[in-house]
């Protein structure tokens, strides 16, 4: 069977990060690779259908390929947000059974659903049945002092038996307990070889590694050891180049890498027409202050967006006037 274009571009994506991955974001990230998966912040369902919050599935015809995530635990209404994602032209539709907050705990959805593959099951096998664009999970290896090597493999079965085929898999256990979600991203220890291990077990699922990966070669090296794609998240934002701008050629072997100052210059008319529908300035340039980093000029470019942005009347000029920074101290020898 075909791999559809989600499923292609899970070659390596960029994970779902709140208050980070929204749509200006995402067009960002867009112009430096044109394969990568992306997606959205976690929408949860009941804000799409009890909310009737919409304006959290706009995004740019641009985006894609882009996946929706939701966050929910109530099987009709998930299936109901995904129809809504689905018919606002997502790729994908994206379960979260990871994210470890205490407001995703009181609303029984996120990583403490680890501890309910039925209801992820039932709420797959709703999603699935009402759209016809692909619906996976993301999840973590366990929680609190469950035990991966068990719980994992089970999760996997029920819910791929329930019509998930492909799975994006947070190597730590969350503890829902005595860390905060900052401490959960860093504080349990990873485990790649158990998500290896799922591979060899679950052979036809495609499965994604994520956690705790920075660089291509790491992803790479993931690839080469059979693992189906790797889920990139806060080296991405940070770093973005160091990431994004050789994927498409070194993860997808398809066309060239990309240039940092020509991104800039791309995200000019996307600037100008947000600034003309009266949004800000500075909602887009807080995702472009790690564009150079490590780079000559870096913190002059950060100090000048981060000192300008947000004020009355700054567009386009401004980011410029920032890239004069970087552009003025780039060795002759290198195309800028």
């Amino acid at each position: 069977m075909p791999l559809n274009a989600a499923t292609k571009a899970a070659r390596l994506s960029i994970a779902p990060m709140m208050d980070w991955t929204d749509r200006h974001c995402r067009c960002l990230h867009r112009r430096m690779t044109r394969h990568a998966l992306l997606y959205t912040e976690m929408v949860t369902a009941p804000a799409l259908v009890r909310g009737g919050a919409l304006h959290l599935l706009e995004h740019d015809a641009s985006e894609h390929p882009v996946a929706l995530q939701l966050g929910g635990s109530e099987p009709a209404e998930l299936a109901q947000a995904a129809r809504l994602g689905e018919q606002a032209g997502y790729d994908e539709i994206n379960l979260n059974i990871g994210c470890p907050s205490d407001r995703v705990q009181s609303g029984c959805f996120g990583a403490v659903l680890m501890e309910r593959p039925g209801l992820v099951a039932d709420c797959v096998k709703a999603m699935r049945d009402a759209v016809s664009v692909e619906v996976t999970v993301k999840c973590r290896i366990g929680v609190d002092d469950q035990n991966p090597q068990h719980v994992l493999p089970d999760f996997l079965a029920r819910v791929s038996a329930a019509g998930c085929d492909r799975f994006a898999i947070h190597a730590r256990k969350a503890w829902l307990q005595g860390l905060s979600p900052k401490e959960n991203r860093d504080i349990p220890p990873l485990d790649y070889d158990l998500v290896r291990q799922m591979k060899g077990l679950f052979p036809a699922l495609h499965l994604s590694v994520n956690g705790g990966i920075t660089t291509l070669d790491q992803a790479q090296a993931f690839l080469d050891a059979g693992l189906d794609g790797v889920m990139i998240g806060r080296a991405a934002y940070h770093d973005p180049a160091s990431v994004l701008c050789a994927a498409d050629r070194r993860i997808f072997g398809s066309g060239f890498d990309s240039d940092p100052v020509s991104v800039v210059h791309d995200m000019l008319p996307y600037i100008e027409t947000h600034l003309r529908a009266g949004g800000r300035l500075n909602q887009i340039t807080r995702h472009m202050l790690g564009l150079f980093t490590g780079k000559p000029g870096a913190r002059a470019w950060r100090r000048t967006l981060s000192e300008g942005a947000h004020k009355d009347g700054a567009g386009p000029e401004l980011v410029l006037r920032a890239l004069d920074h970087i552009t003025a101290l780039a060795p002759v020898s290198e195309p800028v």
